[in-house]
């Protein structure tokens, strides 16, 4: 009999997919349920079926599996971030582990066993950087807070356990300067109000912490009376900046900033690589695990004294100069502009005369590179999370290097741009999954690929 909405039914879970749902199987039909463990048996309400699977809440934990803790944030479930508070930490790093290899399995169609993943340093308090929308309280006070899942609906969140206990202070500091100099708080619908989102950043090495505050306009009423009294409260903030978006667009941050207080940017060191952030630069928002990803890329790289290294999707260059004192030449591509300028400038700080960093897409760059003879010895690959174009790929065969590294955040994209390179003579050896983002769904991996000989 097939299954129907509102249906009460008995569930075990079995695993969990990529998106954090458990699944469990009633008369051989898939069921995703959020928010459940592996080995939970369940009383659980179907709330849409398909042809092929179906969709459910839980409506008792009969008995809890292996893997189940009482979730520790009072927020957890509502609002749109963590999805594993209700996990141990290693039954979560378990499930990130199946997302890599059931998608080089079943995408990539590789059948190289996956290495054991390496956990994050910290699986508390991680972040770096932190984005809350603002929205009004009943009693018309400005708040900060995060969209509840699949939707723009602002839930409130005084201490969100994964960024510092800080940067929540500051938000709530900031968000009762708001209110006491009246800043009106943005309406979507309505495009009116100035205040949009407040986005902090906080470098690990030093303490200090840039403030941003996005507006619907040019202008912040009482900034220096704001700035002052933020900073008065909290000495850390090294700086405030205001980052003009008036579009109406659900795109958190605009194109132009303006500097309230201090130098604007925010410098922090990763990996032996001096960063200068502003609000609109790339960083991995985990400092120390991404210390421990780009470690394994290096040690993936196997770099030599004469090796050119090919650095694609380069960001601010923190992954190839990393390596850079391992290579006789380090050549960066990145499409934008200002990060392209951090990673000369870091290069310069270093004293790295042998790195030459290039603004441009990296499909465009590498077939150019190609065209001009280039032979890099070992191409670096970070792409966004939707994977490298064709073009690219492409371009990387016909530069034919002894090996490649790709770093990625997306294990799907990542198996199919791994199987596409395996089928034209590049051979995995190496799947390494690397935790980055603790209690959500997300999970990064490094995978080396060396050039099949004969």
């Amino acid at each position: 009999m097939p299954l129907v909405k509102n249906q009460i039914i008995s569930l075990t879970i079995d695993a969990l997919s990529n998106d954090g749902s458990g699944v469990g199987r009633f008369e051989g039909m898939a069921v995703f349920v959020p928010f459940t463990a592996v080995g939970d048996a369940l009383t659980v309400r179907v709330v849409k079926v398909c042809k092929s699977h179906a969709f459910g809440i839980v409506e008792s934990v009969v008995a809890p599996g292996a893997g189940r803790i009482p979730a520790d944030c009072a927020i957890f479930g509502k609002c749109g971030g963590c999805c594993f508070r209700h996990l141990t930490y290693p039954a979560e790093l378990r499930a990130k582990q199946s997302f890599v290899a059931d998608a080089m399995r079943r995408i990539g169609g590789l059948t190289l066993p996956v290495k054991e993943i390496l956990p994050s340093p910290q699986a508390e308090r991680y972040r770096n950087k932190v984005q809350y929308p603002l929205f009004s309280a009943a009693d018309g006070s400005v708040r900060a807070g995060f969209y509840a899942s699949r939707s723009h609906r602002p839930v409130r969140c005084a201490d969100c356990r994964l960024q510092p206990a800080l940067l929540n202070q500051i938000a709530e500091t900031l968000c009762d300067l708001l209110t006491r100099y009246g800043v009106s708080v943005y309406d979507e619908r309505a495009h009116r109000g100035l205040a949009r989102h407040l986005y902090l950043r906080h470098a690990v090495t030093t303490g200090r912490v840039l403030v941003c505050l996005v507006c619907n306009g040019r202008r912040l009423p009482h900034a220096e009376e704001i700035c002052a009294g933020l900073t008065r409260a909290h000495p850390e903030v090294e700086s405030v900046v205001l980052n003009v978006n008036t579009r109406r667009t659900n795109v958190v941050t605009g194109t132009e900033c303006k500097v309230l207080y201090g130098p604007g940017v925010l410098r922090d060191t990763l990996r032996g690589v001096p960063v200068a952030l502003d609000p609109l630069s790339f960083y991995q928002v985990n400092t120390a695990g991404a210390d421990r990803l780009y470690g394994v890329a290096a040690a993936l790289a196997a770099l030599g004294p004469k090796d050119t290294l090919l650095d694609l999707y380069c960001g601010a260059g923190a992954i190839g100069l990393s390596m850079a004192s391992r290579c006789k030449k380090l050549i960066g591509v990145e499409i934008v502009p200002e990060a392209v300028e951090n990673a000369r400038r870091a290069a310069a700080e270093m004293g790295v005369s042998h790195a030459e960093f290039l603004c441009a897409d990296a499909g465009t760059a590498a077939e150019k590179l190609a065209a001009d003879g280039l032979r890099p010895d070992v191409v670096v690959l970070d792409p966004p999370r939707k994977g490298c174009d064709v073009a690219t790929l492409d371009a990387v065969l016909r530069m034919a290097p002894r090996r490649l590294v790709m770093i990625s955040c997306n294990p799907a994209t990542a198996a199919r741009d791994v199987g596409r390179l395996s089928q034209n003579g590049y051979e995995p050896t190496d799947i390494q999954p690397v935790d980055l983002f603790p209690r959500t769904k997300h999970v990064e991996c490094v995978v080396r690929m060396s050039r099949a000989e004969g």
